[in-house]
């Protein structure tokens, strides 16, 4: 499947936006955890565990699906494939790694802000922190493969690449009289 040149930019677009937005919004939901799991005064780690679910719930899982899910039409839909280049594959499961991880962190962070919620002292609550800096070293990694594209063929990029150099080798030449 190959995209037209508008599509292949209107998906481009949405995937970049929704990446860099992920990136972002969990830079911002770690400036929460860290307020949340550092502050001596209640309303600010109630704040920060509350603000923290609902940048959870309603940015940051919208965004990495989106992420996800552009990434995917990306793929299949460019020559660069799913399968072919190392890069791209690493990006693709590191992307599938963190977006589970996120989806199962979601619980935790919920918890948290319902306990916040609920009148108790917060304080004591641990934060999320070994994963929001994580996450954020995980996504900066898959940035940098974005920009960097290191070079290195996969065995089936391999296969394709000679079929297509066997192919052009051997279209008909057209000779004129």
């Amino acid at each position: 499947m190959t995209m037209s040149p508008g599509v292949r930019k209107a998906a481009l677009i949405a995937h970049v936006t929704s990446s860099v937005g992920w990136l972002g919004a969990v830079a911002a939901y770690t400036a929460l955890d860290v307020a949340a799991v550092t502050s001596q005064d209640v309303a600010t780690v109630r704040g920060g565990y509350l603000a923290m679910e609902l940048t959870v719930s309603y940015v940051i899982v919208p965004l990495a699906l989106s992420s996800l899910a552009t990434g995917l039409l990306q793929s299949l839909g460019t020559p660069w494939g799913l399968l072919r280049h190392y890069w791209v594959l690493v990006k693709f499961l590191l992307t599938v790694v963190a977006t589970a991880v996120l989806l199962k962190e979601t619980q935790t962070v919920g918890a948290m802000a319902e306990f916040a919620a609920s009148g108790a002292d917060p304080r004591a609550t641990p934060g999320t922190l070994l994963h929001s800096l994580g996450g954020l070293v995980v996504l900066l990694l898959i940035t940098t493969l974005s920009v960097v594209k290191p070079s290195g063929l996969t065995r089936y990029g391999w296969r394709k690449q000679q079929e297509q150099r066997r192919k052009k080798s051997e279209k008909p030449t057209v000779t004129t009289a």
